[in-house]
Formats: structure tokens, sequence, C-alpha cells
């Protein structure tokens, strides 16, 4: 499952890693050590790619240079079978080091979801005329928070500062036009929160997000180091708590004068029932206060099986959702809906 994963998104390098990972597994002792340890189901809980990132780690880190040469982020060349033997000679040399990865769920914050989140962003500053005050649940570092300092090229679309040392470039498919792309577009005020935040300021926590990212998708590595420049740069901070205490509170009154935006992306499967279910409720309590002066929205980037979407709910007006656009997971690309 996760090499089917991980070639449908674009990484055939990782593809051969985690089929190595499952070939090797009945009588690799150290593999099989650290499987039996496991807490939780190898598949759902993305055994695989936690020993990954834990691996990619030790490259990164210098760690691992028998493997380095066959890692494209370090230069490497992903020749196989080699590639493959070198992997399973480092998880016998690593061995226990490791096994504090397979505690941790991967987190990329991936920050070409911004280029999905985009469309949702412009399309409530036309609808509103107003600034936006921005609220992430899951998320993460809070790079996605930063969205408006990133350059953005789909396909014939171009949006943000061509400067920006982040540089999203996204397949766009179908003919509509998209949003409004020259709609007004600023923000006064971004927050963001999750129960397990990276700290931005923290070189060995940067360090964990790099480890995540696949080894063979160096632009996706060079935009999140980069995304990470801009939020420290910025000052971004990530509260510690749950999203349905963060909204109930900052929900909690009505704000004039801003479009309070929540949002998030690919985190809402990993949310228990129970707690989207309250996060449902806060939100629709808030949309039914809402005003034209004090406008709520929620835009979300999250699987709608069998695809991605991006949609939009919007109080007072239009408060059903709107699928704006199908998109593939990581962004790479957007099909957005005509009349949407």
């Amino acid at each position: 499952m996760h090499a089917k994963s991980c070639a449908a998104l674009g990484s055939p390098f990782y593809a051969d890693l985690c089929t190595a990972l499952h070939d090797a597994l009945p009588h690799h002792a150290t593999l099989r050590a650290l499987a039996s340890r496991f807490d939780g189901d190898p598949v759902r809980g993305f055994f695989a790619i936690r020993l990954l990132g834990g691996v990619h780690a030790r490259v990164l880190a210098g760690e691992a240079p028998d493997l380095a040469r066959f890692f494209p982020s370090t230069g490497g060349r992903p020749e196989l079978p080699a590639a493959t033997d070198a992997l399973l000679h480092e998880i016998t040399r690593a061995g226990e080091a490791l096994r504090p990865w397979l505690a941790w769920f991967p987190q990329t914050n991936e920050v070409r979801r911004s280029a999905g989140l985009l469309g949702g962003f412009l399309t409530v500053a036309a609808a509103t005329g107003l600034p936006l005050r921005l609220l992430e649940i899951g998320a993460s570092a809070g790079l996605n928070l930063c969205f408006d300092a990133f350059a953005y090229s789909l396909g014939p679309h171009r949006w943000g500062d061509p400067a920006s040392p982040v540089q999203l470039v996204v397949e766009w498919r179908g003919e509509a036009a998209g949003p409004p792309w020259q709609a007004a577009l600023s923000v006064a005020e971004r927050r963001g929160c999750d129960l397990a935040p990276i700290d931005v300021r923290d070189d060995a926590s940067c360090r964990r997000l790099e480890a995540y990212v696949w080894a063979d998708q160096l632009d996706r590595l060079a935009n999140l180091r980069a995304a990470i420049g801009i939020a420290r740069a910025r000052g971004v901070r990530v509260e510690r708590i749950g999203a349905a205490d963060f909204l109930a509170r900052e929900l909690a009154a009505a704000r004039p004068g801003v479009a309070t935006v929540i949002y998030h992306s690919v985190m809402w499967a990993y949310v228990p029932a129970d707690e989207r279910d309250r996060i449902t409720r806060t939100i629709e309590a808030a949309g039914a206060r809402a005003s034209r002066e004090a406008p709520l929205a929620w835009v979300r980037l999250e699987d709608a099986s069998p695809r991605t979407t991006v949609s939009l709910r919007l109080w007072p007006d239009a408060q059903a959702e709107r699928v704006l656009a199908d998109a593939h997971p990581h962004v790479a690309w957007i099909h957005w809906h005509q009349g949407a």
C-alpha cells in the first residue's frame, strides 16, 4: 500500500524503498524487531513512511554516507538494487536509533497545499471585500499561514511575489478561469493551532520536517526550507491546543471589520469523530451569528474520496458547502470547477 501511494504521489524512489522494506521484513532481524514493537497497525499507521523519515534524517545529517550516495536530497542517484541493499544495511547499523521515529506521526507541512487554499482565500476576499483573519487548525509549523509570501504559477495564472524564495508551480487542469485573481487580498491576523506543533525556531524540529519529505522530490524540499525561513522571519508561532478548544475561544465573539477564515489541509481524517463533530458544531454556531460586517468562512483542502477537493462555506450568505476545485493531494495539479 505504501509503495503504491508513493508511486501515485510522484516518488518512484520511495516506492522502491517501501517495496524493499516489505520484501525484507520476514527475514531482516532488525526490521522485524522494529516492526514487532510498533504501536498500531503498520499499514494504517504508516510504519514504512515513519521508518524512512528516520533513515532520511540520518542521511541529511551526514550519519549515513554509504546510503547518501543514493539519495537525491544529498546529491545521490537512486540506483537499484544497490540503494535498497544500502537501506537495509543502514537499518541494521542504526538499529534502536530509529525507534523514536516510529512514535512520531509524519508531518510535512506541505507548502504546495497553499496553492489549493489560495483559491478559497481569494473567493472569500472578493465576496466580502474585507481583510482576512486566518485561523488554521492542524497547522503543524504554520508554514501555510505565510501563503501570501509565496509565488504561485498555476498553469497560465500568476499570483504573489515573483521574487519569493518559495516558488509553487502547479499544473492547471480544465478550462475554468479560476478564482478572482485580481481580488484585493490582505491579511489582518493569522493564528494556528496543532496538538503537536513544530517550532520553526528549533533547528532539530525543522530537520524533522525535512526528513519527512521524500528524498527524490527536490522541489518540495527546497520550498519547505524556504518557507521555514519566511516563517522564522515573520515570527510565526503555532499554539499547542486542540482544534475544537481553539475555535471555541477564537469564535466566541464576532470580529467586525474582518472576514474570519477557518481553514485546514489534509488533517480532517486524523481527527477523532467526536472532535470533528465538536469543531463542526462550533463553526456552524458561529456561522449562524455571522453578518456582512463580520463574515465567517470555512476553507478545506481535504480528501473527499475518491478525490481531494477544495471546498468553501461562507456565512451569512451562501451557507451550503461549495466544491471549488479538485486537486492532487500534494497539489501537483488543480482542476478548478466552472462557475465555482
